[in-house]
């Protein structure tokens, strides 16, 4: 998820709204992998990816679409693009 961040001036600013988003997606869906991915060095983007594995594709899409509308949900932020990729036992 590529994430645009409010009222944010510091990349400490940063950190105190990323890992309060980090936690809250870890502590709902306890069964996710979640971590800041991307725009490290920039104080008002973040990019956060989450990963989950699953027996179905589609429990995986609904996993995955709950995690984004945790994030979304916040209104300090602003979601600018969420991207899913599904893996499969065929690929390599």
């Amino acid at each position: 998820m590529d994430i645009l961040l409010g009222d944010v001036h510091s990349l400490k600013q940063k950190r105190s709204v990323i890992r309060p988003l980090i936690a809250e997606v870890q502590r709902r869906f306890p069964g996710v992998a979640v971590a800041e991915t991307g725009h490290l060095d920039l104080h008002r983007r973040a990019e956060i990816g989450v990963a989950v594995v699953s027996a179905s594709a589609a429990n995986c899409d609904e996993v995955l679409d709950a995690c984004e509308r945790v994030v979304a949900y916040h209104p300090e932020i602003e979601l600018l693009s969420a991207r899913q990729r599904l893996f499969n036992d065929h690929e390599e």
